[in-house]
């Protein structure tokens, strides 16, 4: 018997193959694009194939993210907020708090045993210390996306941004750049902006000892670093971190076909 969570976010669709045994047997990752549907099924199959089984082997299908009401081949829904919950929890148990860069939004959770949410908060609807925040930020640089992490690691006297709002972003970035200061020094400074909004949130909710890094932005190695010498303490990071959304809804599935209670999740509100 075999379980599947799919997650489909702004930016990315991710997918996870769970077995009885919560063995995790198959993962995958893709651009979400636009059609929200159609990245949903791909996932799945991509995870299907690299578990090493075939779609009808698997019992339940949970759908999550922004676009989970578009797995229309999954059994039911669940919120982001839960699903990232349950899934760090069970990659490293003794988190207490959560937080999850995506695409787009921006989480601060405080979680419990087990994984149940204990309240959480997002950054309002503008999309700024975000992963966008991010791409945007490294097209003006023309810097891969990927070598951005690296490229703030090297900073050494990190600038100070006046705001992190993605639309002027390119403005302020020009400006550092005419200025003559190295391309280090800015991206350590776009680091440091997402990080110091970053734990104004986590605060909000209380911050609890273990923290858990989730998303996609948890990839990049300079906003990690970023992040805990604001916090001041180590977060728990995995290879798995871009999926824990996609484990924790396969984590779900497979507690909803043993019969055990599951919530509906944590509705979402900005």
């Amino acid at each position: 018997m075999y379980y599947a969570g799919v997650d489909v976010g702004s930016t990315t669709t991710k997918a996870a193959i769970l077995d009885v045994n919560r063995a995790l047997l198959g993962t995958s990752l893709l651009a979400t694009g636009a059609d929200v549907t159609l990245a949903g099924q791909r996932a799945f199959d991509r995870a299907v194939a690299a578990a090493e089984i075939e779609p009808h082997d698997v019992t339940m299908i949970i759908g999550t993210g922004y676009g989970r009401y578009k797995v229309t081949f999954g059994h039911a829904q669940i919120t982001e907020i839960s699903c990232h919950a349950k899934g760090a929890s069970f990659l490293f148990p003794n988190t207490r708090t959560l937080l999850d860069i995506g695409g787009q939004d921006t989480k601060a959770i405080r979680i419990g045993v087990g994984g149940e949410v204990l309240e959480f908060v997002m950054n309002d609807k503008c999309a700024a210390g975000t992963g966008r925040f991010l791409d945007a930020s490294a097209q003006v640089l023309d810097i891969p996306l990927e070598d951005l992490g690296t490229t703030g690691l090297r900073a050494r006297a990190p600038i100070k941004l006046s705001n992190v709002c993605t639309v002027f972003v390119e403005s302020e970035i020009l400006s550092h750049t005419a200025r003559g200061r190295p391309t280090e020094d800015i991206v350590g400074g776009v680091h440091k902006a997402i990080a110091s909004r970053s734990v104004a949130l986590l605060r909000r909710v209380g911050i609890e000892e273990e923290v858990t890094f989730t998303g996609g932005v948890s990839r990049n190695v300079g906003m990690q670093r970023a992040i805990e010498e604001a916090l001041g303490t180590s977060l728990n990071v995995s290879e798995l971190s871009q999926h824990m959304g996609a484990i924790g809804a396969a984590l779900f599935a497979l507690e909803r076909s043993e019969g055990k209670h599951v919530s509906p999740g944590v509705q979402v509100s900005t």
